[in-house]
């Protein structure tokens, strides 16, 4: 069965440092792609950032370039979102995507993008709040 299960989300003040993880079953990170997403209150979700297939070729979105990075450990399934420099603006819930749809991606280049509809399976989200 696939899951996809973030956490780490907590308080943090302006300025602050925060890691979330997002622990995997189901499918392996060295053949697809993942992504993290946020949504605040009364918008619509938004894309952070993502990474094909073992971790290649992150893409951020502008607001979080030099702030986030995502990173993944095969061995421990979980894909990871370091979150530096934090914003009131970064306060949202956090959640973990993945593109399973298309099958197996090994030994493709793969250039993710941040489109909410081109990710097919999603976990639930964790909570992070930046305190002015």
């Amino acid at each position: 069965e696939v899951q996809l299960q973030a956490s780490g989300g907590g308080l943090v003040q302006t300025g602050g440092s925060l890691m979330l993880s997002c622990s995997v079953s189901g499918f392996t990170l060295d053949a697809y792609p993942v992504a993290w997403f946020r949504q605040a209150p009364g918008k619509e979700r938004e894309g952070v950032g993502c990474v094909g297939p073992d971790g290649a070729n992150p893409f951020y979105t502008d607001s979080v370039k030099g702030r986030f990075t995502i990173s993944t450990d095969n061995a421990k399934n979980t894909v990871y979102l370091q979150m530096n420099d934090l914003k009131p603006e970064d306060t949202a819930n956090y959640s973990c995507a993945a593109i399973l749809w298309m099958g197996p991606q090994h030994g493709k280049i793969w250039y993710c993008a941040l489109r909410v509809s081109t990710y097919d399976r999603w976990g639930k989200g964790t909570l992070v709040t930046v305190s002015s």
